[in-house]
């Protein structure tokens, strides 16, 4: 198992804990992409948001989606996830460059901007839950943090890094969401906030070579950690052929009628994967014709 995900408790069950690797699935996002460094950051940093964000829904057949609107350079970062280690997203302009902040750091920060965090939850009801709040930072890690405390009333830390070689491969991804229940104590809760504050980055624990048990050993692990579960995550698409086809023959029939007379293939490509899919003109009149017989 390469990229994968703990779910833990700790303090009696007064702490819940998750902790990803997720190297393969951003350097697979990287190289679908084509980002540049500060677009794999900023991407790679909201892919593992999304994965463990998306493993706290109940029902397999939720979703859930994290998208980030800001007026810097990249404009808009979507990312989709499952509840069962399944993800995938794409950024606006992947070929933003920057150069690297005071920090001498990648600026995920001036690539974003100021803008809005929106958190689309799709549990099956006839709307979605919605839930915004403003970029506080547009570091992503500490603009979700700052969400579960506004908007879902739950003291959170969340942690996420990318590491890029100087090749511009992805040497490392992950991180690390603690939350705090209802009945938290006040001894928990500062032991807590001291060994988040003694953590350097997340990117330089796993650089060590530290799993995600061993992160959360490292935070609540004399605290009574309970490793529940493990469960391999991946970038996956579920677009197809079909699915394409579905929406194009969704479209205008003039619009259709259009590019058959253009006498030329039509390509597609998914969003999230830039997989692209190749439709001739007698597939396009198959699917009219059909579309004209069921009207």
């Amino acid at each position: 198992m390469s990229d994968y995900m703990v779910r833990a408790t700790a303090g009696d069950h007064q702490i819940r804990a998750f902790a990803v690797t997720t190297k393969d699935l951003v350097e697979y996002a990287r190289a679908s992409h084509n980002t540049s460094p500060v677009a794999t950051a900023a991407l790679g940093r909201l892919l593992t948001a999304g994965v463990m964000m998306g493993s706290m829904m109940k029902s397999e057949s939720d979703l859930l989606t994290l998208k980030i609107q800001g007026d810097g350079p990249i404009e808009a970062i979507t990312v989709t996830a499952d509840s069962i280690g399944n993800v995938k997203g794409y950024v606006n302009h992947p070929e933003v460059m920057l150069p690297p902040n005071a920090k001498g750091k990648l600026d995920v920060a001036g690539a974003i901007g100021i803008g809005v965090l929106s958190v689309i939850k799709d549990i099956g009801l006839k709307e979605p839950y919605v839930g915004q709040t403003i970029l506080v930072t547009s570091e992503i890690a500490e603009d979700l943090t700052y969400y579960y405390a506004t908007s879902e009333q739950t003291p959170s830390s969340v942690a996420l890094g990318v590491l890029m070689n100087k090749d511009n491969t992805v040497r490392q991804a992950g991180g690390f969401i603690l939350q705090l229940m209802p009945d938290a104590s006040e001894e928990v809760i500062g032991k807590l906030e001291q060994r988040i504050q003694a953590i350097t980055s997340i990117t330089s624990l796993l650089d060590r070579g530290m799993t995600p048990e061993d992160i959360l050993n490292e935070l609540l692990g004399d605290m009574g950690l309970e490793i529940m579960d493990k469960m391999p995550v991946q970038f996956q698409c579920n677009c197809s052929k079909q699915r394409v086809e579905a929406a194009i023959a969704s479209i205008d029939p003039k619009d259709i009628q259009e590019m058959i007379q253009d006498n030329k293939p039509i390509e597609v490509s998914c969003h999230f994967c830039n997989k692209t899919y190749v439709f001739s003109p007698e597939e396009l009149q198959e699917m009219l014709d059909k579309k004209m017989q069921n009207q």
